[in-house]
């Protein structure tokens, strides 16, 4: 490599740089890597010094960086001297020997000792101290950027010397210069958001200044009709440099001003105030940049101060109501800077308009409604230009979607007859992404022709447009090679177009209807087919379904009974099953139907009763589904339903009767006489209680659920014999709580409120009882009662935690738990005041008293955090203090020959590492992150359930707050390599074998979440484990899959989003 023949060189410099990416990393333990590495790295440095002859330094220093992105660990002995050899490069007088001894810089400082470290960031400070300015000084302020970028938290350290020095180098005339000062700005804001915070308005003001640095351009001298000639006659001969000016730099300048205040404005949201008082109006000038690239970077800064606007508030209302008040009065200018940009050739420009639109149009409903007709020629432009790619078309649609969702509908009345051609032909195109997004287009404008709420004051005469946008969509609706998404949105589409325009279909209408049916028959699209049927069968305009519904209903009975896997049922316990009590109630209230209600009630019962058994096995939620099928068409049919009442109770009597044909008769009770009163059926109180002494927990289950929504049904008659009972049998006490809770949880506070005080009374008698499980819902029925009257019976509650009883305070504690619902209620003002004293429990001297506080406060933080927020200062020392390992808590029981550990305090702990995962979604901006990443570090060399949870919450952090994580790397791989390389003892029992195995799992999914992170993949430590990883083929192999999985899930998360 060394020697004077270039081809010789070339071919050397390529078979080194070949063995240093082949060779085994240091942690596998062989003594090749660390051998070459020690034999190549002296020779390597004396090359570097090879002055005379660049084109070896420049080899020689690739190969180096090579060495250290991947080998920096084993080279650790030799950090001083390479740092010594490559420091003096920084004032070559080669510009391509100073960038690549600037890159090989960046690989070391991410695995160099901190005394190395501060080494250098003295050195760049003593020469940039010097105030001359050199060709070096720029060299100098790219190389802090750099550095900053690979050990940001390192470099916040010596940030108050070296801000003062940036900004000052900013005044100096030299365009380059100052581009590197702002990316030195930008990546201090991201990586020391910290240490930054003195000198965010210094930053922000030099940005605001020299986004409009442009010397060589006047814009205000401009007419608009002038520009646009002018962007006309110049498209065609337009580069990537947009300027006749080679020579002119200035556009680098701007776009970096640009960058860094993104960086600003997405790190700091607690100044969005101050951001849109002086920044937006900023950013909004420059909309006209001239410069494509610049006036990209502009548009991603707004986007990111709208994202910032669009996140829950949490904050004081009036301080919100400022942000907006702000946002709205900039509307205007925005669709005047943007509307002609729309009509542009330039696809990158058009695509920067449309997101930044479809991002204003989200966070604000209705902003938009006044500029309609600004904004339909352009959506029209980029949905028939020829030139426009399938992206472009994409974002088009995307935005005229969210445009129709979030404005009145007739606001586009008068743009229909424009807009819906351009949409119908996309629905034609080849590429499914196209077509699918165009029928969710379509959806909507079928919603906007003709919304179902007010027709009376339609005026708007649909009826030219029924045969575009009904044959666009059947032609979809009956392709079968098409893509699972465009299935699914042309039988949406289908849907909606026979509720809203059904009687304008004539003879198409029942063809169509059949297609229905055939959809309902796949298990892929009978969801969407369900939910289109539900829409159709509920529209005012009475559409005749008798022809497709007895083949309909019974499809639907059978997936009702279906031994579904976890997936499906909670599907149908969710949008399925929801689904299908609207479809069979709207069939008989709308008589849309031929089929009676004693045929559809024996259609979805009959299977379960019965002697002999079924041939498939019924999955326990098809029991609660069909009944709430039952009790919906029993409520819709209250005269036909007294006999069905009947037969039930003869059916739960008699001695014959199945166990699924009993649980299904009490299931059924239940539901229906939650919204049906029972009273006269004299003897099913006798029933009820006689089931409480069966054998089978499923019947003293269903027996003990019937009793509570009857007695929510004749609360007059069954309330009273329920207290009674309670008071009266212990044995059954439990079942019986069970039945009160869901009285209180179904009862509206109307009807409850001449009850809660003999209801009060008897749940604080049990509110001490031995048995936690008892205690769990003495304290759910309290939370819940609490809501009924909260100003007279939260007092009391906090009386109680002065009680000398642990249960008793633990009682209490758990009960406001279930006062913290994620909706808004008339306790929460209550709540906000006194939560503060509940929360005291955290330091409460019994361990498990401090379990529950923590379980509340989880509650809290994920249900309703602004009630928690401002406590957080007090509140997280004592969480901390909770995930700590304490060996006073941690025993040896001996069982038999063998001794077991058991430790006391792993519940708690566990308790406190959840609260913490929960405020990372709720409360994020109001957490240390290096404090908290301290507690997480502890968590993962903890205990098996303590580490699968760490694992998830770095996994979570790595997409949250890469920055931080990235500067704990060293610290957070090393427990990461430790879980993924233990082995489990030979003759460890199977689940030790399967526990290992889902630890191992999930480390590798916190690892695949930090490979995730742009700057850990250059990493030398991360760099080295995932080589280890590689390199055995077990690991390998698992993290593989994972990969895969992590894929499909991303692929699965934006089908969601989007549908």
């Amino acid at each position: 490599m060394m020697s004077e023949k270039e081809p010789l060189r070339d071919i050397s410099s390529m078979g080194l740089k070949t063995i240093i990416a082949e060779l085994p990393p240091s942690s596998t333990g062989l003594s090749l890597t660390v051998n070459v590495c020690k034999k190549i790295t002296s020779q390597l440095i004396g090359a570097i010094g090879k002055q005379e002859d660049v084109s070896v330094q420049l080899e020689a220093l690739d190969i180096l960086s090579d060495m250290l992105s991947r080998l920096s660990g084993t080279l650790v002995s030799f950090h001083a001297s390479i740092l010594s050899s490559l420091l003096p490069l920084l004032t070559s007088s080669r510009l391509a020997v100073r960038k690549r001894a600037i890159i090989a810089l960046s690989h070391l400082v991410s695995s160099c000792s901190s005394a190395l470290f501060t080494q250098l960031a003295e050195h760049l400070l003593a020469e940039l101290s010097s105030g001359q300015v050199t060709s070096a000084t720029r060299t100098y302020i790219q190389c802090l950027a750099t550095i900053s970028r690979q050990g940001g938290h390192r470099v916040g350290e010596h940030l108050e010397k070296i801000i003062p020095l940036v900004v000052k180098y900013c005044s100096v005339e030299d365009d380059e210069l100052r581009e590197y000062c702002f990316q030195a700005f930008e990546a201090f804001v991201r990586r020391c958001p910290k240490e930054m915070s003195c000198h965010i308005s210094t930053i922000v003001k030099l940005c605001l200044k020299y986004i409009t640095y442009d010397p060589n351009y006047n814009y205000d001298a401009d007419e608009e009709d002038e520009d646009d000639s002018m962007d006309t006659d110049n498209e065609e001969q337009e580069s990537d440099d947009e300027y006749s000016d080679d020579d002119d730099m200035s556009w680098k300048v701007r776009r970096s001003s640009a960058k860094c205040l993104e960086a600003v404005i997405s790190t700091r949201r607690d100044l969005l105030l101050e951001l849109y008082g002086s920044v937006a109006p900023a950013l909004v000038a420059r909309f006209r940049e001239r410069e494509e690239n610049v006036r990209t970077d502009i548009f991603l800064a707004f986007i990111a101060l709208l994202r910032q606007t669009r996140a829950p508030p949490d904050v004081a209302l009036c301080l919100w109501f400022k942000v907006l008040f702000f946002f709205w009065t900039q509307v205007p200018s925005i669709v005047k800077a943007l509307h002609k940009q729309l009509k542009e050739k330039s696809i990158k420009s058009r695509q920067g308009c449309f997101s930044l639109l479809t991002e204003l149009a989200s966070v604000a409903p209705g902003a938009l409604a006044d500029h309609i007709p600004a904004l339909i020629p352009g959506i029209v432009y980029s949905l028939t230009d020829k030139s426009s790619s399938s992206n472009m078309k994409i974002d088009a649609l995307s935005f005229l979607y969210v445009l129709l969702c979030n404005h009145p509908p007739e606001v586009f009345h008068p743009h229909i007859k424009i807009f819906l051609p351009p949409v119908v032909r996309c629905t034609e195109d080849p590429f499914y992404k196209i077509t699918s997004e165009a029928l969710l287009v379509t959806q909507q404008i079928v919603k906007i022709v003709r919304p179902l709420e007010k027709p009376t004051s339609m005026t708007f005469d649909v009826r030219p447009y029924v045969k575009d946008l009904f044959s666009a969509t059947l032609q979809r609706l009956k392709a079968a090679d098409i893509d699972q998404e465009v299935k699914e949105r042309a039988i949406s589409c289908m849907g909606y177009i026979i509720c809203h325009l059904g009687d304008q279909l004539g003879a198409d209408l029942q063809p169509t209807l059949q297609i229905f049916l055939d959809r309902l028959k796949n298990e892929i699209t009978r969801f969407s087919a369900v939910k289109a049927l539900t829409l159709i069968t509920a529209s005012p305009l009475k559409i005749d379904l008798r022809p497709v519904l007895p083949e309909g209903i019974q499809i639907l009975g059978s997936f009702l009974r279906k031994n579904h896997d976890v997936h499906v049922s909670q599907m149908a316990i969710g949008g399925a099953l929801g689904a299908i009590v609207e479809l069979l109630q709207a069939l008989v209230v709308n008589k849309a139907s031929n089929i009676s209600y004693n045929e559809l009630v024996k259609s979805l019962t009959g299977p379960f009763f019965g002697s002999q058994k079924s041939a498939e096995p019924v999955h326990r939620q098809s029991y609660y589904s069909v009944a709430k099928c039952v009790a919906a068409l029993s409520t819709a049919c209250p005269n036909e339903a007294s006999a069905t009442i009947s037969n039930f109770i003869q059916e739960v009597k008699a001695t014959r009767t199945s166990e699924s044909a009993r649980i299904l008769s009490f299931l059924c009770l239940g539901e229906m006489g939650r919204s049906m009163n029972l009273g006269g059926q004299k003897e099913l109180k006798t029933v009820i209680l006689e089931a409480f002494s069966s054998s089978n927990d499923e019947v003293k289950s269903a027996a003990s659920c019937a009793l509570g929504n009857i007695c929510v049904g004749n609360l007059k008659e069954y309330l009273p014999f329920m207290l009674k009972e309670i008071g009266s049998q212990p044995k059954r006490q439990y079942l019986l709580l069970h039945s009160l809770k869901e009285v209180i949880s179904a009862s509206t506070a109307e009807k409850l409120k001449p009850h809660v005080e003999e209801i009060w009374a008897l749940l604080f008698k049990h509110c001490e009882c031995a048995e936690e499980g008892t205690r769990n819902v003495v304290a759910e029925c309290l939370g819940k009662l609490t809501l009924v009257n909260p100003a007279q019976l939260l007092p009391q509650l906090k009386k109680q935690l002065s009680s000398g009883s642990p249960h008793a305070r633990s009682t209490v504690v758990t009960a406001i738990k279930f006062t913290i619902v994620d909706q808004p209620m008339p306790i929460d003002e209550l709540l906000k005041d006194c939560i503060g004293d509940f929360l005291k429990t955290l330091q409460d001297p019994d361990l498990n008293v401090r379990r529950v506080a923590l379980v509340m406060f989880n509650s809290a933080a994920h249900n309703k955090p602004a009630l928690i927020r401002r406590l957080l200062g007090t509140v997280l020392p004592a969480l901390y203090k909770e995930t700590q390992i304490r060996k006073e808590l941690i025993r040896e029981v001996e069982m038999g020959p063998f001794k077991h550990t058991v430790d006391d305090g792993l519940d708690i702990r566990k308790a406190a590492f959840e609260c913490m995962y929960t405020l990372l979604d709720s409360c994020l901006d109001g957490l240390d992150i290096f404090d908290f990443l301290n507690h997480v570090e502890e968590g993962l060399k903890d205990h098996y359930d303590i580490r699968m949870l760490t694992f998830i919450m770095l996994a979570r952090l790595c997409a949250l707050s890469p920055a931080a994580v990235t500067q704990r790397l060293d610290r957070l791989v090393e427990p990461l390599r430790a879980t993924c390389t233990t082995k489990v003892k030979a003759g460890s029992v199977k689940q030790e074998f399967e526990k290992q195995e889902e630890l191992r799992r999930s480390a590798m999914r916190a690892v695949a979440a930090l490979l995730s992170i742009k700057e850990i993949q250059q990493s030398p430590v991360m760099v080295d484990f995932a080589s280890l990883i590689h390199s055995n083929t077990e690991m390998a192999t698992i993290f593989e899959s994972i990969q895969k999985d992590t894929s499909s899930t991303a692929c699965a998360t934006e089908t969601m989003d989007t549908s």
